[in-house]
């Protein structure tokens, strides 16, 4: 009898394939009001995250928040919300072109959603109207509200792919804590019980192209390309 195949297994959520709640225990943000000073108080390893997580408290004030702390901040660095430092927080609009900037928001106010991992930065391009051009570290160019907030400079943790993990356990657990399959076996080496490109003998791999309605167990490889073939000039 056949097993699930791994996508099915993984988005039903079993214990096997579960984040442990603590690799996420603090949630990354922005705070509501830009305004004030605020002071890293603390500098947290997070398992869950590629980057440092840098706890901010106001000064003078209570009022806390978590962001992804920027190349070489320390304990007791102040930064400043609105401010056009290296590591202050700002909004895209008000900042020059040329700008590096990560932990960009979406939709103003979503805490940031893109350019989050470590030693990462985006570039900003162009401003036109309202809309900011941003320059993504894939080399595309993506379009944001001038309101979304980020922060000014690189990401921390650049260097953490300098150093070769030796081994397979260390990468196995590392790849654990963050709920991602490791190591990955390949579609075409499994039973065809268990994998649509399943099956045969070496690697005379099948189409990689699943229908429009196909169903869970066969939406794998490319689902709804707008295009196949070589693009003819």
């Amino acid at each position: 009898m056949g097993k699930r195949i791994i996508q099915q297994a993984r988005g039903k959520g079993s214990l096997t394939y579960r984040v442990r709640r603590k690799a996420f225990a603090v949630r990354v943000g922005y705070p509501k009001k830009m305004e004030g000073e605020w002071e890293c108080v603390k500098l947290i390893p997070s398992g869950g995250h590629s980057g440092i997580i840098a706890k901010f408290k106001k000064v003078n004030g209570n009022e806390v928040f978590y962001n992804i702390a920027v190349d070489k901040l320390y304990e007791g660095q102040k930064i400043k919300a609105g401010g056009h430092e290296e590591g202050d927080i700002a909004m895209i609009g008000d900042l020059k072109n040329g700008t590096k900037i990560f932990n960009i928001e979406n939709v103003a106010g979503d805490g940031g959603k893109f350019v989050r991992s470590g030693g990462n930065y985006a570039v900003i391009v162009v401003k036109k109207g309202n809309k900011v051009v941003v320059m993504m570290p894939s080399k595309k160019e993506k379009k944001f509200d001038g309101r979304c907030r980020a922060t000014i400079g690189a990401s921390a943790g650049g260097g953490r792919l300098d150093k070769p993990i030796l081994k397979a356990g260390k990468k196995y657990y590392i790849m654990k804590t963050k709920s991602k399959l490791w190591p990955r076996t390949s579609p075409v080496k499994v039973n065809a019980i268990d994998h649509p490109f399943g099956g045969g003998r070496g690697k005379r791999i099948k189409s990689k192209i699943a229908k429009r309605n196909a169903p869970a167990g066969r939406k794998v490889g490319l689902l709804r390309p707008r295009r196949t073939g070589r693009k003819k000039r």
